[in-house]
């Protein structure tokens, strides 16, 4: 009967969410010169690039509610690359965890769950009880954690963002920007394991008891936007409604943030809004790409006459669809070099400008390790050409 019930309340849950989705896509419109954005504060910025398309506010001081979480999960998310921890480890919660209000999983207390139920129930749930029993596990209380939270922070650029807790729950001294978030999604995003989570619309936490728990992601906009693939809400009486969001088409990643709208809809609606704009007004240009030569030059005394050179990275700008013009390419790099070379020696640099000014200057470098001939190889390699 308890299964019954769960099921009805799932079904009708998943259709009113279907509901608002469709509303929600029927209103959004393509904006065209202007935004227009009643949420306290709002950026749209480029991924790749981190070129800011639209801002409102961005970097006013606010509670961002749940979107505080974003960095308890960028911490875990590192903390895993690292291999501190693993994705089946186990983490025995507390008293303290498992009695945090607001968004829980209701997880038990003294019990062990994998780092991996509790990392996907604050990406897909918000959940404040999982959000501690992370905290505990990686810095033994909460507000060790935190000063953590402050540091990484600070690391990242975010200076308009000041943490108390975990999870976002209100406190008054605790604050970001919609630019401090957007650059701290952007960070989250070169996880690629995040994506595994962050897709995902309903799942089932299984409790060790056997206990289970229905999760639904709180961001809509990864069922309803097209490209939408990952994001955070967070919502409270003194944040009002947050989301910051990121969708992909083609080769060009935008995020969205929006702090302090007036109600749920709004958020997601003004969120779409921003991506559409983006979408539809600019696109993603290529200007290195690390995975094509740009060049071949000499090798002197090597037992290859040349070496193709490579930039060592990749590099993306965006830009006004059908005008490029603003951007400049040039090379400078070596003649020649000379034998013996390693796979990563840098033979020069390429340098990207906006209208006149440097933006980007990239390490040119050869790939491939080439030898220095041998005395005898050298005398026949003359004679050879003579």
């Amino acid at each position: 009967m308890a299964k019954f019930f769960r099921g009805t309340i799932l079904t009708v849950l998943a259709l009113a969410l279907f509901v608002c989705g469709c509303q929600m896509k029927t209103m959004v419109t393509f904006a065209s010169t202007e935004v227009d954005i009643t949420s306290k504060s709002a950026i749209l910025m480029e991924c790749d690039s981190g070129e800011v398309l639209f801002s409102k506010d961005e970097t006013k001081r606010l509670p961002v509610a749940s979107m505080v979480k974003m960095m308890t999960i960028l911490i875990s998310l590192e903390e895993l690359q690292e291999g501190n921890v693993a994705l089946d480890t186990k983490i025995t919660t507390s008293e303290n965890a498992s009695g945090m209000g607001g968004s829980q999983v209701f997880i038990d207390p003294y019990v062990d769950y994998t780092f991996e139920d509790l990392l996907k129930s604050v990406i897909m749930a918000s959940a404040n009880d999982a959000s501690v029993a992370l905290a505990e596990y990686f810095n033994g209380n909460e507000k060790a954690f935190t000063n953590r939270m402050n540091k990484r922070a600070k690391e990242l650029g975010m200076t308009d963002t000041h943490y108390v807790n975990c999870t976002g729950l209100p406190a008054p001294e605790q604050y970001s920007s919609a630019k401090d978030t957007a650059i701290l999604l952007k960070e989250i995003l070169k996880h690629d394991i995040y994506h595994k989570y962050s897709t995902i619309w309903m799942d089932t936490l299984t409790h060790p008891s056997g206990r289970e728990t229905e999760l639904v992601n709180t961001n809509r906009l990864i069922r309803y936007y097209e490209g939408c693939d990952g994001g955070k809400t967070g919502s409270t009486n003194e944040a009002g409604c947050c989301l910051g969001a990121s969708a992909k088409r083609n080769d060009m990643r935008l995020i969205s943030v929006v702090v302090g709208a007036p109600n749920s809809k709004t958020r997601f609606n003004e969120s779409a809004t921003l991506f559409n704009y983006g979408f539809k007004n600019f696109e993603s240009r290529k200007l290195a790409n690390s995975a094509v030569a740009i060049k071949s030059i000499p090798v002197l005394k090597g037992k290859t006459d040349s070496a193709e050179v490579f930039a060592s990275e990749d590099f993306s700008a965006v830009v006004k669809k059908g005008d490029d013009s603003n951007y400049q390419v040039d090379l400078k790099i070596s003649e020649s070099v000379k034998a013996p070379t390693k796979s990563g020696n840098v033979v020069g640099k390429i340098i990207i400008s906006k209208n006149g000014n440097v933006v980007k200057e990239i390490p040119a470098i050869v790939k491939e390790n080439i030898k220095h001939l041998s005395t005898f190889e050298t005398a026949k390699h003359i004679i050879n050409k003579w």
